[in-house]
């Protein structure tokens, strides 16, 4: 069973800079989308100050995001790395098979990448984040290299968007369909 902590968190001030965007998406009509919760069950709580200092996981989440833009359906995770690269092993099979099975239904899904060593964000569809897990028995690469992110799918902070990534997503409605 897996257990949340601190570690938990890592990637949390990205992830607030989207719901910020996805709360002016709401407001201006461009997109609903909603933050998923991962349920958790709590094992140390703090008295004092009345936070979870400990839980486990209740199951295995889907992704970080799902809704709609001007009526197509949108789901897709949130990653921060350190690195000049994206380590496969930050994304889990079952979110894998959850995109695969959304992508099937017609729905947009892909991974939003934060680099923070270039301070720069990448949409990363599905399809190419499938290529390379699929490339890893075989002898592929463990990771997805900063080279490989596409410059057209350079997510921007404008229009009051701090994490603009719709503008991105017209790019890829573009290349999918």
């Amino acid at each position: 069973m897996a257990y949340w902590n601190t570690r938990g968190l890592r990637g949390s001030a990205f992830e607030e800079m989207i719901n910020f965007t996805n709360e002016q998406y709401m407001r201006h009509g461009l997109a609903t989308i909603q933050k998923i919760p991962t349920p958790i069950t709590p094992t140390r709580l703090d008295k004092d100050t009345h936070t979870i200092s400990e839980a486990y996981f209740n199951r295995q989440s889907t992704v970080d995001y799902i809704g709609a833009a001007q009526g197509v359906p949108i789901c897709f995770d949130a990653k921060s790395t350190e690195r000049k690269n994206l380590p496969l092993q930050n994304v889990h099979r079952h979110q894998l098979e959850f995109m695969s099975a959304f992508r099937g239904q017609r729905g947009l899904a892909f991974v939003l990448v934060q680099f923070q060593t270039t301070d720069e964000v990448f949409l990363l569809p599905f399809e190419t984040l499938r290529d390379y897990w699929q490339a890893i028995p075989c002898g592929g690469r463990k990771s997805i290299p900063y080279s490989a992110f596409r410059r057209d799918l350079l997510v921007k902070n404008s229009g009051g968007f701090p994490v603009h990534y719709l503008e991105a997503v017209n790019v890829y409605l573009a290349l999918k369909y």
